[in-house]
């Protein structure tokens, strides 16, 4: 058999290549997504501050709500502190040579022009942390007064001082001058990595005193760093498994060390399981369909098979064989492509900031192999669904089939498509009555179900549609494309509906977003009633806002920016969210327009929360109410409902005290200072004693990084599967072109000129392509235009209109080149020599 399946794979070379391309992609990507997964694991950046240390001990930033399996868990937005006391017990732990405490807090210096040196974020720590990098000095003494500080040579560098010179540090508060009595350098591996990878952040040394009062938090830490005698990582984790700590080692430090790594490593694994299951799927179906249409082709040689004596299984081994043949050889070459194509992934990745630059990925032969074996499995898996039909078939019934197409779909297919159409017609209208992420969500899957059921009716409304077009073509040629779309519109319909999908799903897939993003920004300009906005470099002091308020007639708010973890009971499972959130002053209605619908923030203290008026509602909640969630930080809170609002969009679903917000976020900062009736030149003598901050008239919205990494994300995902698609959608047109040159050469025998031919089928790649467009633009015209008027009150999607054009345009170059090179290619040999050749 395997002898029998070779030999016919090597005389039918050109009807494998669609089966092969499909194999090799889905096995290119499917690796591309496993290597991406390990190296969410075992992947990360070279640490720097924590080079020379075994292990850290870190808070731990995972949210585990009770009740949930092993999926529901969210990553904490900012690392939570831990106690001091920790450094005595992990000191105690057999092992240890030395526990060291390290407090983290920002802190910038103030050049000699006044203006922040702040190209890339700057940190102050105790002296005694400086071990771990390992921070050694080449000039000067360590600090030991409360006025001294010790730069890094970079640092030293850029603000031109040296021991004995003074420099300026805004750490919280108004800068403050103090003696530099010391410059340090990193040494080692943390000097070979900033050398080689650029050093991520500036480094300012205090003594352990004046660390502690600047960080604001003198009972807790940052980090432990741990000097061992050996490998002890596990008795740590044993002595510390109830403290809710993370203990890293090795590659996992720099998660430790640096915040978008932790995000990173979190995320990176969730994302490449979720793409590389949907690579999966649809790398079943793109060669599912491809086997079916090459196996269709050949269906009159199966049937002489069938007439010779072999039997249904005899045939589905063949398949299947054949199959195994084609997909070991192209498994083996997109296993190894799937190397180049998880850098291309990441490169696009760390552009949307997704991971950081110099994030390195893991490559081993684990995913490689992996992917090999789901492209076979996938394969063989097609096959035997491919072979289904050619092999069950009554031989004699298979000899007298004529090559034309069935009449009509099935009954029971055009029920199923109508009613996908009317659930996805009627999904498509919850923007108008729910807002937020959830709606422009819903105006997505409303079009994936629309698009579902218009395929299965497909058949029929392309059959109707061509008779439309088909009086319109002229000529011999266009005579010719309308006698063949009307005839065989099936075929038509499955080049159609792959084309509309990649359409209809590209463009409501970008616009959605951009229309829920101008949504937001809307809302937060008609929101914010402030005159003046400060804001600044790295946060705002939160003494600021107090100072303001010092100015005669003038209202002040604290605002700031952070993000809560919610948890929600759905059945059996348990729903973790992090969302938008941020920190006011009781005083916010001054400036701030909330659209409040019952309640007060004037009663906003600490300990309590206003929630939107969708989210109160989705979760049975009202004024004096006790809700739960978590802090940026993982910590859990449980606050008195004190108002309910309706501008969720502009400040999310919770609104905290500022000082509660504050409190759960390393800078413990404001993001912005409200300001109304201020004097504007006593407002810039406030501002001015503060380098780095500015007054502006208005305030940005919040940056909902998590939600425009997911669009980001989308469009990367979306993209690479519709260029799978796209594949599908060549090999489809390409093969079934070359299928019909037996039908062109009894064209060009009867009379037909070859340039008719061509521009015969030219018309009907444009019959294809507009029909494709048509019906992917109206499939996504629906849900974008109830998106738009629910979120922004027109009926326009927010974004501009050359994305729409180009996926038109993809669309169209795709189809046309498609069809025009495998109909050239089909009209190179001679017609009385391609007409006597076998199907």
């Amino acid at each position: 058999m395997l002898t029998l399946a070779w030999q016919t794979v090597k005389a039918r070379t050109s009807g494998f290549i669609g089966a092969f391309v499909a194999i090799l992609c889905g096995t290119a990507l499917v690796a591309a997504c496993g290597i991406l997964m390990e190296s969410g694991f075992r992947g990360g950046v070279p640490t720097q501050r924590y080079a020379a240390a075994d292990v850290v001990v870190t808070g731990d930033r995972t949210v585990r709500p009770p009740g949930g399996d092993v999926l529901a868990f969210e990553h904490a937005a900012e690392q939570p502190a831990i106690p001091t006391a920790l450094v005595a017990k992990i000191a105690a732990v057999p092992g240890v040579k030395a526990a060291v405490p390290e407090q983290t807090f920002p802190a910038v210096v103030v050049g000699p022009d006044g203006q922040v040196l702040a190209d890339k974020p700057s940190f102050g720590h105790n002296w005694e942390s400086a071990v771990l990098a390992p921070f050694e000095l080449t000039q000067g003494r360590a600090p030991v007064a409360d006025d001294e500080v010790v730069l890094d040579s970079g640092l030293a560098g850029q603000a031109g001082v040296g021991v004995g010179g003074e420099v300026r540090v805004m750490a919280r508060s108004v800068p403050v001058s103090y003696r530099v009595v010391g410059v340090a350098e990193a040494s080692g591996s943390a000097r070979g990595d900033a050398e080689n990878r650029g050093s991520r952040q500036a480094s300012l040394f205090f003594s352990a005193a004046k660390a502690a009062d600047l960080s604001g938090r003198p009972d807790q830490l940052t980090a432990i760093g741990v000097l061992t005698t050996g490998d002890i990582t596990s008795r740590l984790e044993d002595v510390l498994a109830s403290d809710h700590v993370t203990v890293s080692s090795g590659a996992d430090r720099s998660a430790a060390e640096f915040d978008d790594v932790s995000q990173t490593k979190a995320i990176l694994a969730l994302i490449a399981g979720s793409f590389g299951g949907y690579a999966v799927l649809v790398a079943i179906f793109v060669v599912a369909s491809t086997l079916a249409l090459t196996v269709e082709q050949r269906r009159r040689e199966f049937a002489l098979l069938r007439a010779v004596g072999a039997t249904p299984r005899q045939i589905r081994k063949l398949i299947g064989v054949e199959t195994t043949v084609v997909s070991v050889i192209a498994g083996v070459i997109g296993s190894v492509l799937g190397i180049l194509v998880s850098q291309g992934l990441r490169s696009a990745f760390a552009a949307i900031g997704v991971v950081p630059h110099d994030f390195a990925l893991k490559i081993s032969p684990i995913p490689l192999v992996a992917a090999l074996l789901i492209g076979i499995g996938a394969a063989r898996l097609a096959a035997w669904s491919a072979s289904r039909r050619p092999s069950s078939i009554n031989p004699v019934e298979a000899l007298g089939e004529a090559a034309v197409q069935r009449k009509d779909v099935g009954r029971v297919r055009l029920v199923i498509g109508g009613i996908l159409l009317a659930i996805g017609t009627v999904a498509t209208t919850v923007p108008l009555f729910l807002r937020g992420q959830l709606g422009a969500a819903m105006s997505v899957m409303a079009t994936l179900v629309l698009i579902i059921g218009l395929t299965l009716v497909g058949p029929r409304v392309v059959g109707k549609a061509v008779r439309v077009i088909a009086p319109a073509l002229r000529g011999v040629s266009g005579y010719l494309a309308a006698a063949n779309v009307v005839k065989n519109s099936r075929r038509l319909a499955a080049a159609v509906t792959p084309l509309m999908l990649a359409i209809g799903f590209a463009v409501v897939n970008y616009y959605s977003q951009t229309t829920f993003t101008a949504a937001v920004q809307q809302e937060t300009t008609e929101s914010i009633t402030a005159d003046h906005v400060i804001t600044g470099v790295a946060g705002v002091p939160s003494e600021v806002a107090e100072a303001v308020r010092g100015i005669p007639g003038a209202s002040a708010t604290s605002l700031v920016r952070t993000q809560v973890i919610t948890a929600r009971k759905s059945g059996d499972s348990v729903e973790v969210n992090r969302g938008p959130a941020n920190g006011l002053d009781a005083s916010a209605r001054n400036t701030v327009d909330l659209d409040v619908v019952t309640g007060s923030l004037d009663d906003l203290t600490t300990g309590t929360v206003a929630l939107s008026d969708v989210y109160a509602w989705w979760n049975n909640k009202k004024v004096g109410d006790t809700v739960e969630f978590w802090y940026a930080d993982g910590r859990p809170a449980k606050l008195k409902v004190i108002a309910t609002y309706q501008h969720e969009l502009a400040f999310g679903d919770h609104v905290l005290s500022a000082a509660d917000a504050r409190e759960h976020t390393r800078a413990g900062m404001d993001s912005a200072v409200l300001v109304k009736d201020a004097n504007v030149t006593a407002l810039k003598d406030v501002v001015s004693r503060y380098p780095g901050l500015q007054v502006t008239e208005t305030v940005a919205a919040q940056d909902r990084g998590e939600e425009r990494t997911q669009f980001l994300l989308n469009l990367v995902a979306v993209g690479v599967i519709l260029g799978y698609v796209a594949i599908s959608v060549s090999n489809t047109l390409v093969m079934s072109t070359a299928a019909r040159r037996r039908e062109f050469a009894l064209l060009r025998l009867v009379g037909t000129g070859r340039r008719q031919v061509i521009r015969m089928m030219r018309t009907e790649a444009l019959v294809t392509v507009g029909l494709a467009a048509t019906l992917g633009t109206l499939v996504a015209a629906l849900p974008l235009t109830l998106l738009a008027i629910g979120f922004t009150g027109v009926p326009l999607p927010a974004g501009g209109i050359w994305v729409y054009l180009g996926v038109l345009a993809g669309a169209a170059v795709l189809g046309v080149v498609s069809i025009a090179v495998s109909t050239r290619l089909s009209l190179r040999a001679k017609p009385i020599d391609t007409i006597g050749i076998r199907e």
